[in-house]
């Protein structure tokens, strides 16, 4: 039986759960929950769903520089508890987290409590019993819970990311155990998200790395669209974001399927939402000055005069919208840490 610590592989004695417990404590490496044994045949279980060679670098993940190797995902995809069939989800998020534009070494630096948030996407869903559904963000489905799971084990195991040493965020937050949702396409009006950002795949993954999502709700029969999009700018406009002071910063919108069935039926489409939000989720420019002497702003924002109003972020293309959920007038707001782009790439080995 083998165990990950980064730098190289841990032959284990005995796979009895409180002794790998037990040693996993004593090293501090995982999540601090039960973990399962890598054994050799649950790591080969996992590989058989991948191509290429297992121990092929395939990205480095800060702050430690930790490589990424299919081997070595797939070990934590193991220690997570995930099945073998969602193993290309986990290889491929791996993937997006190193993309230059998640900015990850800014990530695990800052004492934001920001996680990366996972968005699976396509017929992986449907195939790997991934929930989009009611509670989608919660507990109870098992390839949500251990496919976020495993970034995670990723993020500590080989980016180093230890609360304290390699990720400096304050108080930290849930999501840092595992954040995990799947795509709502049964009740999305629209094409697909990855879809929306170009990527044509049979299934996909998005990786944001945001905070816990932020309840908005419209709870109106009569679904007023202005009114339910109203709320949802009043919820992005708060000082307290990183997103208040960072131009660049997204916010995802995760539509529950009746406010998206809501706009649709009213002819809105994704990007007349984020219009309307950009539009709409405003403060006066002297707001924004008196409460940040340090401003990550585009050029024509310093330029605002006082009492202009501007937007919580700098071009309505950084208002990406999702559909997930089951029955009730809910959404969630997920806005970034800042400094940081999502990622959206195919699903594969």
């Amino acid at each position: 039986m083998t165990a990950v610590d980064a730098a190289h592989m841990l032959e284990l004695a005995s796979s009895d759960p409180e002794a790998l417990f037990a040693l996993f404590e004593e090293h501090g490496w995982g999540d601090g929950l039960p973990l399962v044994a890598p054994t050799p045949e649950r790591v080969d279980a996992m590989l058989e769903l991948a191509a290429g060679d297992p121990d092929e670098q395939l990205a480095v993940l800060p702050p430690r520089s930790g490589v990424v190797t299919r081997r070595i995902v797939a070990v934590n995809a193991v220690l997570a508890g995930c099945r073998p069939d969602v193993f290309p989800v986990v290889l491929s998020a791996a993937r997006a987290l190193a993309h230059p534009d998640v900015n990850l070494r800014g990530v695990n630096a800052t004492t934001h409590p920001v996680a990366p948030l996972l968005i699976v996407s396509g017929d992986v869903v449907t195939q790997c019993g991934f929930n989009a559904g009611t509670g989608a963000l919660g507990p109870g489905n098992r390839a949500n819970a251990t496919v976020g799971r495993a970034v995670r084990l990723l993020l500590l195991h080989v980016g180093g990311a230890r609360p304290g040493s390699g990720d400096a965020s304050s108080q930290g937050q849930p999501a840092k155990y595992t954040y995990c949702v799947a795509e709502n396409l049964d009740h999305c009006p629209w094409e697909s998200y990855p879809l929306s950002r170009g990527v044509d795949a049979p299934s996909a993954v998005t990786v944001h790395c945001g905070e816990g999502p932020h309840n908005v709700h419209d709870m109106e029969a009569a679904g007023d669209p202005a009114l339910i999009l109203d709320k949802m700018a009043s919820a992005m406009t708060s000082l307290g974001m990183n997103n208040a002071c960072i131009s660049m910063g997204e916010f995802f919108l995760a539509l529950g399927p009746e406010h998206a069935r809501t706009f649709a039926s009213n002819g809105l489409t994704r990007r007349d939402i984020a219009s309307y939000l950009f539009d709409h989720a405003r403060l006066p420019a002297h707001v924004f000055r008196r409460h940040f002497e340090e401003r990550a702003w585009d050029k024509w924002m310093h330029l605002a005069a006082a009492a202009d109003l501007l937007p919580m972020t700098g071009h309505p293309d950084n208002i990406r919208v999702f559909v997930v959920g089951g029955p009730g007038k809910h959404s969630s707001l997920i806005p970034s840490w800042g400094m940081t782009k999502s990622v959206t790439l195919p699903v594969a080995g």
